[in-house]
């Protein structure tokens, strides 16, 4: 019997027809859209990922998959951005650590060359906490016990080139002090090190330690930009001590370069408008985070201030990638 062809499909009936039928609008159906964090799941550059991508998700018709890529100082999710197709089906979010990673690895992508960039996000100031055991009980205290322990207190961060390292070494330059810089995979590791008293002290997300600060578990003794953050509106600035101090959390979203433009238009457009929804706003000022001017162009200009700003300071350091 010969083998009859799509054509003659109609006379064999609705019930052979009906799976066909059923399984059209699945092949008709958007692939997700994998958005890689290349941080730890818990930190704050993961929490505003996951907020954004729900409503990007909505605007684009698209679900975003957030997936955390850990490790090397942000450059395994990076590089593996870089290299994915450019096709808008695979976006990276990160933050400080994307403007520095060629002063810390030999062979990271070129933030400004690998990437096409989509949009700023938001930026979040950090709060320097310690642990409960610690004698100092304000800033000026803290530095001075810095400075009689030298080298041998303990700061933890998320890793080098990471923007909590960047605010420490920042620390170091403008207070005049100096410590041992202890790098984890992730925020939510190194907190359990500070609450356990494994750490001194942290300059790291208010979003994660701020509710510890509240609950006694440690001490929160200032916030890293000039002006006080909303959520802790008792603490004062470093800067009010060190002048000149300046550090934030911030978050980008880019993809691999060589993006077509009516693609890039139409991703940017989406986090345009995902960003300017209350709800979204909402949710954000919950989480401590301020949204940043949205659009590419920002983000280009940003970015490039962030490198010429961060790159010296890190190379002033002699620090390099592990």
């Amino acid at each position: 019997m010969r083998r009859r062809s799509i054509l003659a499909l109609p006379l064999l009936g609705p019930p052979l027809l009906a799976p066909l039928a059923l399984s059209l609008p699945a092949l008709a159906q958007p692939r997700a859209i994998r958005v890689i964090v290349p941080f730890g799941a818990g930190g704050i550059i993961d929490v505003a990922a996951r907020l954004m991508a729900e409503p990007m998700g909505a605007e684009l018709g698209q679900t975003l998959l957030i997936e955390n890529q850990p490790g090397a100082g942000a450059t395994i999710g990076a590089r593996n951005v870089a290299r994915a197709a450019a096709d808008g089906q695979t976006l990276l979010v990160s933050g400080a650590a994307h403007a520095v990673m060629p002063a810390l690895y030999n062979d990271a992508p070129d933030p400004a060359r690998d990437f096409t960039p989509i949009t700023l996000i938001s930026q979040q100031p950090f709060l320097l906490a310690v642990h409960p055991s610690n004698p100092a009980r304000d800033l000026p205290g803290f530095l001075g016990w810095l400075r009689e322990k030298r080298d041998t207190a303990t700061f933890g961060t998320t890793g080098i080139g990471a923007a909590s390292h960047l605010a420490g070494e920042l620390l170091k330059k403008l207070a005049g002090v100096d410590f041992t810089v202890v790098p984890y995979r992730g925020t939510p590791q190194a907190v359990t090190d500070l609450t356990a008293g494994r750490l001194d002290f942290m300059i790291d997300s208010q979003t994660l330690l701020a509710p510890l600060a509240r609950a006694g578990q440690v001490i929160g003794l200032a916030v890293t930009t000039p002006t006080r953050s909303v959520m802790l509106p008792d603490l004062p600035s470093i800067a009010d001590v060190v002048p000149g101090f300046d550090s934030s959390s911030w978050q980008g979203m880019y993809a691999p370069a060589g993006l077509p433009a009516p693609l890039a238009a139409r991703l940017a457009a989406a986090a345009a408008v995902a960003l300017a929804r209350p709800e979204l706003q909402r949710r954000f000022a919950e989480a401590g985070l301020q949204m940043m001017a949205p659009g590419p162009d920002a983000l280009a200009r940003f970015l490039a201030a962030e490198t010429a700003r961060w790159v010296p300071i890190l190379q002033a350091t002699g620090a390099r990638g592990g």
